[in-house]
């Protein structure tokens, strides 16, 4: 196939607007090629979208779809040729997923959360996610066997564990939340600061989280370790922010990438002693973010509407659910997290929602480096996915902010300096946060960009970006990019002017890490313990089958076999 003509920003390639032929043989780009051709003649294109941060397949996403009844009559649409029946608007089912993201021109997205205990389900709803790649980031924060790893000071065998994690639940990264936190609401509490000890095991979330991020680094994971922080969600946490982050800054990553990645940046970002003087810190945020380079972070920028909140931090969702008087389903999994799912509706009238709508944007255009921030929403905790394009038009626009800080509650101003914000990103900055930094930050080398040997996933928009003046034209690129002209995924059109033409299954990303088999020799004895006094399964049923990833892209990692140190 060829694209001829179109403006092409390709960020990972230096490439920002520039009118050229892309050629694509056999899903991969190419130098040259013959075959059909698309005429682009002055249209925006770009890479594939890559979400590094949703929630999109698991049980939580069942649990929430089951609570919202009514959220599920919601974007309906029929069976025909080509799709299933799509249904739900904050919880959409599997096929909506795969249809929505590829309607916007994204072509992978990663589940931000999984149990390993509960990764069979995951993986059977991604494999009913259809045309998207994808894959599992795996939960360890609440762990006993961490724990206890990290009590004893024993990273040769808490690498050994992460490995042996991945491996069972065909996961792709170590995802960390609310650490020490959900073990604590077991024994009806939490914890308040990183210094808290957990109940029972001796350790704090400081060790927790340099336990990890230490043995992340020693298996050299193509991803950092992905961090949801304590004390999310409550006024006054950018100090557990600043604290946390502080605790990494002198670990060496093992790869060209960040040490940590911050999910949802947007709900750790509050000042204030309570929700009477709730404010926004993210200038205290972003200013360390500027100074620092090891830590990323992602938006979570909430929107008003509707939102399904869910989350490992079964603590947070049961203060939401006191908080608003919503629905609330607590869960707990055996030996290795909590979680829980609250419906919400964010309003705009109401002044701690607008601040909070406030502070994802700040941060985004208060952050120097584009490759630092990832737009996402933490789908569907601060919105569906599907508005990722007003976000995109927030951040390209001043007067669409202004416009609707005028709309809101008339102590926003106070509370925030988002008005003060000149600031407009270009179509460089948003193919960087929407594309080639969500490749680089998860360690995905073939996405994210055109390059030779790059996936052909592709996008081309209808409009012209020469002739837009998106500061103005904001309701035109919102527009635009809300449906793609073309999603070409893989070499292969799937999406043209919103209409699925094709339905191919996607692969499911994950990671086998390598360790020396002494450790594991060490760590089974644990194990088989804990399995025959503690867990509802066996040890033998637990491992997710690879009869679960048929389109399975294994990537290889693994030991050092140089001498290990201990936790610090």
């Amino acid at each position: 196939m060829i694209i001829r003509g179109g403006i092409v920003y390709d960020p990972s390639n230096g490439i920002f607007g520039e009118e050229m032929d892309l050629f694509i043989d056999r899903g991969k780009m190419v130098e040259e090629a013959r075959g059909e051709e698309i005429d682009a003649s002055g249209l925006l294109v770009m890479p594939g979208g890559v979400d590094a941060h949703a929630h999109i397949a698991g049980k939580k996403v069942n649990t929430g779809r089951i609570m919202r009844p009514d959220d599920s009559r919601l974007g309906t649409e029929p069976r025909n040729g080509v799709c299933r029946p799509s249904t739900g608007y904050t919880v959409p089912n599997c096929y909506a997923m795969g249809y929505r993201y590829a309607r916007m021109g994204y072509t992978t997205a990663f589940e931000a959360a999984t149990p390993i205990l509960e990764a069979r389900h995951t993986h059977e709803e991604l494999q009913e996610i259809p045309i998207i790649d994808k894959g599992a980031l795996t939960l360890f924060g609440n762990n006993w066997q961490v724990m206890e790893c990290v009590r004893d000071k024993d990273l040769s065998k808490l690498a050994a564990y992460v490995a042996w994690g991945l491996r069972s639940a065909r996961g792709y990264g170590v995802k960390i939340v609310n650490p020490g936190g959900g073990e604590s609401w077991g024994f009806g509490t939490n914890v308040k600061s990183v210094n808290d000890p957990v109940p029972n095991f001796d350790v704090t979330p400081a060790e927790i989280i340099r336990g990890l991020a230490q043995a992340n680094e020693l298996l050299h994971l193509p991803h950092s370790i992905h961090l949801h922080f304590n004390n999310l969600g409550k006024p006054g946490n950018y100090t557990t922010a600043i604290e946390t982050l502080d605790l990494l800054k002198d670990i060496k990553p093992s790869r060209m990438r960040q040490v940590v990645h911050v999910a949802h940046m947007q709900f750790s970002a509050y000042g204030g002693t309570g929700w009477r003087d709730f404010e926004s810190k993210a200038p205290v945020i972003a200013d360390y973010f500027n100074s620092h380079n090891h830590a990323t972070m992602d938006m979570g920028q909430l929107l008003f509407g509707s939102a399904t909140t869910m989350t490992a931090d079964a603590p947070l969702e049961y203060g939401n659910a006191r908080l608003t008087h919503n629905k609330w389903s607590n869960h707990d999994i055996e030996l290795e997290e909590s979680s829980g799912v609250v419906p919400m509706i964010y309003s705009r009238k109401m002044l701690v929602n607008a601040v909070q709508w406030a502070v994802g944007l700040e941060l985004a255009l208060l952050v120097d480096d584009p490759w630092k921030v990832l737009m996402t929403t933490d789908h569907p905790n601060g919105s569906p996915f599907v508005n990722y394009p007003e976000v995109v038009t927030l951040l390209m626009s001043k007067p669409k902010r202004d416009a609707e800080m005028a709309s809101m509650h008339e102590q926003l101003q106070k509370r925030t300096g988002l008005g003060e914000i000149q600031r407009e990103l270009d179509w460089a900055d948003i193919a960087i946060m929407t594309r080639a930094a969500p490749a680089r930050i998860l360690g995905l080398p073939d996405k994210g960009h055109l390059g030779p040997g790059a996936d052909a996933d592709i996008t081309i928009y209808n409009l012209k970006p020469e002739e837009l003046d998106t500061s103005q034209d904001h309701s035109l690129v919102k527009k635009a990019i809300s449906t793609a002209m073309y999603t070409i995924k893989g070499g292969v059109v799937v999406s043209k002017d919103g209409k699925i033409l094709c339905t191919p299954p996607g692969r499911a990303f994950w990671v086998d890490a390598a360790v020396p088999q002494a450790d594991t020799d060490r760590l089974m004895p644990d194990l088989q313990e804990k399995f025959a006094k503690y867990y509802s399964i066996q040890l033998s049923n637990y491992a997710v089958q690879d009869a679960y990833l048929p389109h399975a892209n294994v990537i290889r990692a693994g030991l050092s076999i140089e001498p290990l140190q201990e936790v610090a």
